[in-house]
């Protein structure tokens, strides 16, 4: 069945990747991640644009989306491909609710983003924010949030170690901190016999302390809202779109 080609915003046919994926061989997949905060993605079938109703999983909260690269969603240590590469999209002025990953995680930032981090050392929550380009890593268990500065929606490439959205170490909440908090302490044996290392680091975790840190993410969400872009980002926000209008055949 053929793919009709997709429209840019400005309603006119962006027929790029049909373009270049008549000549792509069997197999090879371009994505072009656009500066509006769109994903167009052609084959030899056609071309598409990614969203939420199609080819797209929740990722962690609602309104956000992921798209696999590499791995899956049930991608864990006693099922691993090592790593999952994974496109999301963050809506217009959101953030993720604070969490912390089981294994490290890789954030490339292709908009104007902030990453809340809980820094253990200083005690305090510290802000950074991205600019398109940007790439951090966060260390496996480092209470985190990552949020969507801009009016449109952003596009991110994230890559964790080991574990897929539906693992239950994928995004450890402050609500899931507490409840393991609760529970008897694990056997640090079996969980390394049966998850690595990785697994082991999550069980010999104080929920109780993660909890509180990440209940500190939260209550600087709540009093300090998600930072705004500047004149000049929007300004360059702006140059980005024409820069690609121009570099982008239609």
């Amino acid at each position: 069945m053929a793919i009709r080609p997709v429209r840019a915003q400005d309603g006119t046919p962006d027929d790029m990747p049909d373009r270049a994926g008549r000549d792509l061989p069997a197999g090879v997949e371009l994505y072009h991640l656009r500066p509006d905060g769109g994903i167009l993605l052609a084959d030899r079938e056609g071309s598409r644009e990614l969203g939420p109703e199609r080819e797209f999983l929740r990722f962690i909260d609602d309104g956000q989306f992921a798209h696999y690269l590499v791995g899956d969603a049930a991608t864990s240590p006693e099922r691993p491909s090592n790593a999952t590469v994974k496109l999301g999209v963050v809506g217009p002025r959101s953030a993720f609710t604070p969490h912390a990953h089981g294994g490290e995680h890789f954030v490339l930032s292709l908009g104007h983003a902030a990453c809340g981090l809980y820094d253990g050392v200083r005690g305090r929550v510290t802000d950074v924010p991205l600019a398109p380009g940007m790439l951090i890593r966060i260390p496996e268990m480092m209470p985190h949030s990552f949020a969507n500065r801009g009016d449109s929606p952003l596009t991110i490439l994230a890559a964790n170690t080991g574990y897929g959205i539906d693992h239950e170490d994928y995004a450890i909440t402050a609500a899931e901190a507490e409840r393991r908090a609760q529970e008897p302490p694990g056997d640090p044996g079996g969980v390394r016999a049966a998850g690595g290392r990785t697994a082991l680091a999550t069980a010999l975790t104080d929920y109780r302390a993660l909890a509180a840190e990440l209940r500190d993410i939260e209550r600087a969400q709540r009093v300090h809202g998600i930072a705004a872009t500047t004149v000049r980002e929007r300004l360059a926000a702006r140059l980005r779109r024409v820069a690609a209008a121009l570099e982008v055949s239609r």
